[in-house]
């Protein structure tokens, strides 16, 4: 069923899960790229592993993210030309897409080789667990259009309307990261280069698969059964609809830095492995939650096209109850098993697993709110609002400055793992007021026409 075949009256909750389940099970799959990583290592490797994986993962967010830029910004596009009946326009929109993973993925790999080190030295890191990190970020840096393309082009297949495919070629590139691990990590002893080559030629698998697809004839736009055309307008329009979600993931990787470089001054590098296993264990609920707002958008960009704005405020609701209930849910979870959650990721280092437990406990508590930022963020990407967006993408970053500024010095160590959860609940009580109030005042504000055909 495509979203141009809905009819007034068909179950828009069927439609929603159709989108959204794809599309958790996606980026699920995604965060398990960096979490399967994270068990072999600190299995295999230790906690000076973790401390490393944990310092790179700050400086190879933005090649990720130029992936998700492209991928969430070309796809919001194809969809609204659907939405307004032009698939001329969303073809173009598609090819244009696939033309911005190349140049930007070599933008990315330039970035890595001239930058990576000095990144690095910024985040206070020291010995081999600094030896360790750069080696794992110049595999990226061989690989950068690899990373970016397998970002990106998930999102352009959901929005070819195949969200179905698009998860399958992730689980399949999920699955070869596991075995891949297992050789380079565990057989092979690379150490956290081992890593890095799991991830990349597991990406690289998935990155076949999408280009497989794209040239079949299961693909519903067909580009390449098409004349092809590029529009440096919708390049341009992609970008900045798409550039909320790069901010988003550079908003966490220059926060995952500062609060690495905090954690070498105010604690330990045990500090800063405990840290990573938080990470971890926040992002399974992050990824839900980018998982969610990302099988909204489809839906909400379309009905913005065709003006059935009634249908956007259905669609909200049950994403907000569902990101919201996860969040709860995730952090019971935690909360009662703090053992056998943080043990995936620790080899019986009785320290490690006590400071990580208590850092979880503070770090973690206001998490299901960043799963309603990240909806609001997608909310106003959906509908062309790329600004508003890229406005709560930023303050999601701004707010928490201050707080790592002041409560560290205050607190020191425990001001560190506070910092996030209180900027959580500011910059929440701002947010999701502002989201509601626009689509309620759409809804208002439909023509009444419009609205008897909704």
């Amino acid at each position: 069923m495509h979203l141009e075949s809905l009819k007034p009256g068909e179950s828009l909750t069927k439609t929603f899960w159709r989108y959204t389940i794809p599309a958790i099970a996606a980026m699920v799959v995604n965060g398990l790229y960096q979490m399967v990583d994270g068990i072999f290592v600190g299995h295999y490797i230790g906690a000076e592993g973790l401390e490393a994986i944990n310092i790179g993962w700050p400086v190879i967010a933005v090649v990720g993210g130029t992936g998700l830029m492209i991928g969430m910004g070309s796809g919001s596009l194809i969809s609204i030309y659907r939405g307004e009946g032009n698939l001329t326009g969303a073809r173009t929109a598609m090819a244009t897409g696939l033309v911005l993973t190349i140049l930007l993925g070599l933008v990315a790999s330039a970035y890595l080789l001239v930058g990576a080190e000095k990144l690095v030295d910024l985040q206070g890191v020291t010995g081999v667990a600094r030896d360790y990190a750069i080696n794992y970020l110049m595999v990226y840096a061989l690989c950068a259009a690899v990373t970016v393309a397998s970002s990106a082009l998930p999102f352009l297949i959901r929005n070819d309307d195949s969200p179905v495919v698009a998860t399958a070629m992730m689980v399949v590139g999920a699955l070869a990261n596991i075995v891949l691990d297992y050789l380079f990590i565990g057989v092979l002893d690379f150490k956290l280069a081992g890593a890095a080559w799991a991830t990349v030629l597991a990406q690289g698998i998935t990155v076949v698969i999408a280009m497989a697809y794209l040239l079949s004839k299961r693909s519903y736009l067909a580009i390449f059964r098409h004349k092809l055309n590029l529009s440096l307008s919708d390049a341009k329009q992609s970008m900045a609809m798409g550039v909320s979600s790069l901010v988003m993931f550079l908003y966490y990787g220059v926060l995952v830095a500062i609060h690495n470089r905090l954690f070498a001054e105010y604690g330990s590098p045990l500090s800063i492995a405990s840290f990573a296993i938080v990470g971890y264990l926040m992002t399974l609920y992050y990824v839900v939650a980018e998982g969610i707002a990302e099988g909204m958008q489809p839906q909400v960009s379309y009905y913005h096209g065709a003006k059935q704005y009634q249908n956007i405020v259905k669609v909200a609701k049950l994403a907000t109850v569902v990101s919201l209930g996860a969040g709860i849910l995730w952090l019971a979870v935690l909360n009662l098993f703090p053992d056998t959650m943080i043990g995936l990721f620790n080899n019986a280092n009785e320290t490690l697993m006590k400071e990580a437990t208590y850092g979880m406990r503070i770090h973690l508590s206001a998490m299901y709110l960043d799963g309603l930022i990240v909806l609001a963020s997608m909310y106003f990407l959906s509908v062309g609002k790329g600004g508003t967006s890229l406005a709560i993408s930023v303050g999601n970053m701004l707010v928490q400055f201050p707080f790592l500024a002041i409560l560290p010095r205050i607190y020191g160590v425990d001001g560190v793992w506070m910092s996030m959860p209180i900027s959580n609940v500011v910059l929440a009580s701002i947010v999701i007021p502002v989201m509601w109030r626009h689509i309620y005042r759409q809804k208002r504000t439909m023509p009444i026409e419009t609205a008897a055909a909704v």
